[in-house]
């Protein structure tokens, strides 16, 4: 069970994870050690999955991000929808997927380095399944938020 202090703990780490104990204990009423072991506690029981840094967007700009809206073929099996899923998840160009309500059933972010290298990962992730019935490619114009951060408090 999360305490008050664990969820302050997860949005101060959400917000930097660099931050040292004792920093933190300057927001949270807590020892830098008592931070210290709730981080280690929260990091072996699968709270905080993983730790990550944020490149800056200036090298970043120049990239090809398109969102990807996939439809699958109204009777794909169980089976050819996990393995399009597999190879979405595998492919280091996709940076998220969700199966989503509505009228599409999966919706992707596709990062690539060129228009090229989206035609080409397209064509080995979505053209050749026949679980695909159509996608849709939305390309980023401009990042007008990315702040990827769950308020555990509120």
């Amino acid at each position: 069970m999360l305490d008050s202090f664990d969820l302050a703990l997860l949005n101060q780490v959400q917000r930097d994870d660099s931050q040292t104990a004792a920093q933190l204990a300057r927001t949270i009423a807590l020892s830098p050690s008592a931070i210290a072991r709730r981080l280690r506690r929260l990091r072996s029981d699968g709270s905080i999955e993983r730790s990550i840094a944020l490149i800056s967007h200036r090298l970043t700009e120049r990239r090809i991000r398109a969102l990807v809206s996939i439809d699958l073929a109204e009777h794909a099996d169980l089976a050819g929808k996990e393995a399009l899923q597999n190879r979405l998840i595998d492919a280091p160009q996709v940076q998220f997927c969700y199966q989503i309500t509505g009228k599409h059933d999966l919706l992707a972010l596709f990062d690539c380095a060129s228009m090229g290298e989206f035609n080409r990962l397209c064509d080995t992730l979505l053209v050749v399944d026949s679980t695909v019935r159509r996608y849709e490619a939305s390309f980023v114009k401009r990042e007008v938020k990315f702040e990827p951060f769950v308020d555990m408090v509120a």
